[in-house]
């Protein structure tokens, strides 16, 4: 395909840890062997991106860089043999958005490898609801049910409900049959958390004991605990007999202090849940499980779309602590 040019959000480095964002043209110079060129139709905002268009070098080490780790459209060109020009398909996780060029932009290009083809009964927007949330979310409630957290043994967690992950982790728990309780910090939002299928909603304060003790009251078979920090420990101190823990954020901290009770003396499983590296037999099982028993019914509640030229309120927002539910992306190509 010959040389053209498309527009993308741009992070760069100004001066030295000084970081602007904005759209501009980038040109596109082709494929290298094994990659494939995607004109994107969506993407979705996480708050990893946020953090990369911020200019956080533990995420993206070089700039200037275009963030967004999910994408979802159409095979545009390929050099390599596993698709066809004008399959649908999307792109999760690995390097995609990261160290790599990401999906808010009218154009990737990225190893085959990384590339998932889209289900017929699944539109781009519709795979960008879920996105690496979803995903994330599906990685841990796979890892409960593997570990014989079944609905029927009691009631399941979701530390930071209101974010990405937190509302399709309700959702989908939901779905799967659960019975979810849902903990925030924002006591507005309790109407939203209900009706995307939280049984229970209670305050971040409930799950934050300071009481130095090394066991809490048993109340959770499960957790998906996006917070980190004292919040996670609470959580592992309150597990009944045998819980699992499925730990993925650090909004409160990347820290986190506990004792070996609750591991030796209830028998407590945590689970690290890593989805950018997942490998793809891994990702094929939580997508099919995605895309069949755990698909939600009415997913509009949980989603806000903005434009590409949108986007830069919505990642300040996000930063800020300000969002609930999943930002999708709209791109807009002019090709």
């Amino acid at each position: 395909m010959s040389e053209f040019k498309f527009k993308a959000l741009v992070v760069e480095e100004v001066q030295e840890n000084i970081f602007k964002r904005s759209i501009k043209e980038i040109i596109y110079e082709g494929l290298s062997e094994e990659e494939v060129l995607i004109k994107v139709e969506y993407s979705a905002l996480n708050y990893k991106d946020a953090l990369s268009a911020r200019g956080h070098k533990g995420i993206t080490r070089k700039y200037p860089h275009i963030p967004g780790v999910d994408a979802a459209g159409i095979i545009e060109e390929t050099k390599g043999n596993k698709f066809t020009a004008g399959e649908k398909v999307f792109v999760t996780g690995y390097d995609l958005g990261m160290n790599t060029d990401g999906g808010f932009s009218e154009f990737i290009k990225v190893p085959e490898g990384w590339v998932i083809r889209t289900p017929q009964n699944f539109t781009s927007r519709d795979l960008m609801i879920y996105g690496t949330a979803g995903f994330t979310a599906g990685i841990a409630i796979y890892e409960m049910q593997r570990n014989e957290i079944t609905p029927d043994k009691g009631k399941i967690l979701v530390t930071g409900a209101t974010g990405g992950v937190g509302c399709l982790a309700i959702a989908m728990l939901t779905k799967a049959g659960y019975y979810v309780v849902a903990s925030t910090g924002k006591p507005d939002k309790k109407d939203f958390l209900m009706r995307i299928g939280a049984k229970e909603v209670i305050s971040r304060e409930d799950v934050n004991d300071s009481s130095g003790k090394a066991l809490l009251k048993k109340q959770w078979v499960g957790a998906i605990d996006n917070v980190g920090g004292n919040t996670l420990n609470t959580v592992i101190r309150s597990m009944e007999h045998r819980g699992v823990v499925a730990s993925i954020g650090l909004v409160q901290s990347d820290k986190i202090e506990s004792t070996v009770y609750p591991f030796i003396l209830r028998g407590i499983r945590l689970i690290g849940i890593d989805s950018a590296e997942s490998p793809m037999d891994y990702r094929l099982k939580i997508w099919n499980k995605i895309f069949n028993e755990w698909r939600i019914n009415s997913h509009e509640d949980l989603v806000k779309e903005c434009s590409l030229f949108e986007l830069d309120k919505e990642i300040n927002l996000i930063l800020n602590g300000g969002q609930t539910g999943k930002v999708i992306v709209k791109i807009e190509s002019e090709k």
